[in-house]
């Protein structure tokens, strides 16, 4: 069975969720306070490609990485937030309203951004053993319908029956992180010895970016004066990225059409979750005393 079955559902139902989370006042709060948003989407969609990139030089030195991954490594570092991240953000006492605006507004951008570095990307990486073209319209296409529509159908169920809506999203946020573990499970069967045998690169390639992402998000923060709630949000929102999108634009046979970039982002969607738990541990600790 092929993972894009698995991740086309699960992809679609995070979003609409995403819009069932979605308020009119989350976009006012970008005029309202500006800052912290700014903040947020400037580390999501400039500094995390970035630091994705930075991480791939130095580790591509030791010819650990093959083209493959370096492909899987920049479309997961270029997707928007993780819809998770608003529960995470819930978790951690941070600022889900600021989670929500940021993860709603990545989204939209990264439609634009996503098809121009990945377009840079392509033509940066050399790529001798395999041939791989990246189609910008139907990249984008594909980026609409199964981002856009199910977050504006969402969003509209919530401003017009808001309560079926509160139900829906509450049945949805549960049933997320076990369908990424569905994915990742079936996943890991059908590409189980490629990913033993990459795992010691690419695990410690994600930790890193995961890490020094989240700590951009902390450092960020403190430098801009933002609050305690902003800061733990910032930390979630830019260590946490889109696995579920970053997954199909790799097995989509529109796009890529290749499940081995898709590892990446499969070892990602592991790592993110374990070091985000402890983050959010670390926090509810440090609150108790």
């Amino acid at each position: 069975m092929s993972t894009i079955f698995i991740v086309l559902p699960i992809l679609t139902l995070l979003m609409f969720d995403l819009g069932l989370a979605l308020k009119p006042q989350d976009f006012q709060l970008i005029a309202q306070r500006p800052k912290p948003v700014l903040v947020g989407l400037v580390g999501q969609i400039v500094l995390l490609p970035l630091i994705a990139w930075a991480i791939i030089q130095f580790t591509s030195l030791s010819g650990q990485l093959s083209a493959l991954f370096i492909i899987g490594i920049m479309l997961v570092a270029c997707s928007p937030g993780g819809s998770s991240s608003n529960v995470f953000s819930m978790l951690a006492k941070g600022d889900v309203a600021l989670s929500v605006a940021l993860t709603a507004c990545s989204s939209i951008i990264t439609l634009f951004t996503l098809p121009l570095i990945m377009a840079w990307v392509m033509n940066s990486v050399q790529m001798s053993d395999v041939s791989i073209q990246l189609p910008i319209g139907k990249l984008l296409v594909q980026n609409l319908v199964l981002m856009v529509v199910p977050i504006a159908i969402g969003f509209l169920v919530n401003m017009f029956r808001a309560q079926t809506a509160a139900k829906i999203h509450n049945v949805l946020k549960r049933i997320a992180m076990p369908a990424l573990i569905v994915l990742v499970t079936v996943f890991f069967f059908q590409h189980k010895q490629t990913i033993i045998d990459e795992f010691g690169s690419l695990g410690l390639t994600m930790t890193i970016l995961i890490l020094a992402t989240t700590g951009c998000g902390a450092l960020m923060a403190w430098l801009f004066r933002l609050t305690t709630k902003e800061r733990r949000t910032l930390v979630i929102e830019i260590g946490m990225q889109n696995a579920a999108q970053a997954i199909t634009i790799a097995c989509s046979p529109l796009i890529f059409n290749n499940e081995i970039i898709a590892i990446p982002a499969i070892i990602y969607a592991l790592m993110m979750n374990l070091i985000l738990l402890a983050y959010v541990g670390i926090t509810k600790i440090s609150k108790s005393h």
